[in-house]
């Protein structure tokens, strides 16, 4: 979608996630390690100039192997049909940048600090969001 076409947004389409209680057994039991070590792989892959683009892509899906949660996805219409597409991305030269310059040891403090909320209950939904923001921390990528 460009900004001068006939899109209209009408809202965002309904996530097909399993809901809050599973996602966060899905935390407890299977995410944090898991999460652990696609992060470290990641991480890995990214010192290295040919995993850049790997050790990336699983960063920025680290919401869905840590908690099991789903991309937000945009419905619209565009000349009489209804259409659905990911959230609009900045420009890649705006995220690259970002990332060499904080994204890449931004997003392990940020995730440090929600590894530390996911051990309390109480603040366990804290940690849930912190997921989900993980790709925006690391990359700019809105998920």
């Amino acid at each position: 979608m460009n900004e001068l076409s006939n899109d209209r947004v009408i809202g965002t389409a309904p996530r097909r996630e399993p809901g809050c209680l599973i996602q966060a057994l899905w935390l407890i039991f299977v995410g944090w390690w898991a999460g652990g070590i696609a992060t470290s792989v990641a991480w890995f892959l990214n010192v290295t100039i040919i995993g850049l683009p790997i050790g990336l892509a699983i960063l920025n899906n680290l919401p869905t192997i840590l908690a099991l949660q789903s991309p937000v996805q945009v419905v619209y219409t565009r000349y009489g049909s209804i259409g659905i597409q990911e959230l609009r991305q900045y420009p890649f030269i705006v995220r690259a940048i970002y990332f060499l310059l904080i994204g890449w040891w931004w997003s392990g403090v940020w995730l440090s600090i929600a590894y530390a909320l996911s051990v309390t209950i109480i603040l366990l939904p804290f940690a849930l969001s912190m997921v989900r923001r993980t790709p925006f921390m690391t990359t700019l990528k809105r998920y």
